[in-house]
């Protein structure tokens, strides 16, 4: 009988170490009830250009309806061109929809103010403010809506890291150039990222948009791509991102690659980034070495040095500043998304990531990834003994911080 209890232990832990990475998380989104999109096609946008050259091209071919969501759109000349095109559609019939958070817009050096709004509203675009910041203010830091989706006609779809700024283009002069990553999709998946996109319009308008015409049944696609879309939603409960991540770092095999710009990871994700390290598993990360927002490069600095002293190989960005959100694990699967690696995004926030389940894909952004370290440093032994006094103070005060990051 021990023999036979032996054989089977045997049996299932073989069995247990041959499950790849990839359909152990498959696996546990099945387990949280999550929807796997089978059919579906994914073009990376690695650049603004491309990204709004794109979109823009299927705006012009929108024949129903187009749907917006974004943290901001920036009062600059990238978006007066996509709301003069807008303007076209609805001039043509086409309902416009378009969703923007109300800090997000007030955070930014050129908000769209009050007479603009209304002066696109009279365009015949339904632009709507979400969250509207009112006294007593405090009420409304969080939660944020840091989504970027659009959804035309229902056959495609865009999200990703992007908002709408002339600097993921041109760069910022203190930086230099703007990194970030897009992806246009087609297939069944739309349909998940528009469900998304309803549930925000709902909630800020009252407004229900149900029915085939918004979700139709047939959505050609061009590929066979297994994906998944992971939200605040998605376990009806605000942890569903924390989770996504904290699980590919705990079922990830031989290799972890990531890109992220304000790294300050939660206590959940920074404990499966450990263990990830702790047995073996190759972990790389690219952070930048400056940043848009005060503080948070020192933080992330100082917790990718802790990271890099237990094992990790972390790099310094020097070509302008990488707001991208990507990871690959196993050289199986990725995800790109608006999350950012902080308490805010994996805690509070309204974000969205895709998971990518194609090895091509997830070698383009492997290939995409060691592209980036020629242009980086290595953070090595002894690198914060660099560091200024005044830098270190900021280092480890702004990891104090980290749950309000």
């Amino acid at each position: 009988m021990r023999k036979i209890l032996l054989i089977l232990m045997v049996l299932s832990s073989s069995v247990l170490c041959a499950q790849t990475s990839d359909s152990l998380m498959v696996a546990h989104l099945r387990t949280r009830g999550v929807k796997i999109y089978d059919g579906n096609s994914v073009d990376f946008l690695k650049t603004g250009h491309d990204k709004f050259e794109d979109l823009f091209e299927a705006v012009r071919e929108a024949k129903s309806f187009i749907h917006l969501e974004y943290f901001n759109f920036r009062n600059d000349s990238i978006a007066g061109l996509l709301f003069h095109l807008l303007a076209q559609k609805a001039a043509e019939g086409v309902e416009v929809r378009a969703l923007y958070d109300a800090f997000g817009n007030s955070s930014n050096n050129q908000p769209i103010k009050r007479q603009m709004h209304d002066s696109i509203n009279a365009l015949g675009i339904k632009l709507v403010k979400f969250d509207p910041i009112r006294f007593p203010w405090v009420n409304h830091i969080i939660p944020r809506d840091h989504r970027k989706i659009v959804v035309i006609d229902g056959r495609i779809a865009y999200t990703g890291g992007m908002n709408v700024a002339d600097y993921y283009i041109v760069g910022i002069p203190e930086i230099g150039d703007w990194h970030d990553m897009h992806m246009h999709l087609e297939g069944p998946v739309v349909n998940g990222l528009h469900e998304i996109f309803c549930r925000m319009w709902r909630m800020a308008t009252g407004e229900r948009l149900r029915g085939e015409k918004y979700f139709p049944t047939y959505i050609p696609s061009c590929d066979n791509l297994r994906l998944a879309i992971i939200d605040r939603h998605t376990y009806q409960t605000p942890d569903a991102i924390r989770d996504m991540f904290a699980e590919m770092l705990n079922t990830a095999q031989h290799k972890v690659l990531l890109i992220n710009p304000y790294f300050v990871p939660t206590h959940r994700v920074r404990k499966a980034l450990k263990k990830a390290i702790d047995r073996g598993v190759d972990v790389q990360i690219l952070l930048s070495a400056k940043s848009d927002i005060p503080l948070t490069p020192e933080a992330s600095h100082y917790v990718g040095n802790n990271l890099a002293k237990r094992g990790a190989k972390v790099y310094l960005y020097h070509g302008g500043f990488h707001h991208t959100k990507i990871m690959m694990v196993d050289d199986l699967y990725c995800t790109v998304g608006s999350s950012n690696m902080d308490a805010r995004s994996l805690r509070c926030d309204y974000e969205v990531n895709t998971l990518i389940f194609s090895k091509e894909k997830t070698k383009e952004l492997t290939d995409l990834f060691n592209e980036q370290l020629k242009s980086s440093t290595k953070m090595e032994k002894g690198y914060w003994g660099t560091r200024t006094a005044g830098k270190k103070f900021q280092g480890w005060f702004g990891n104090l911080l980290t749950p309000f990051l």
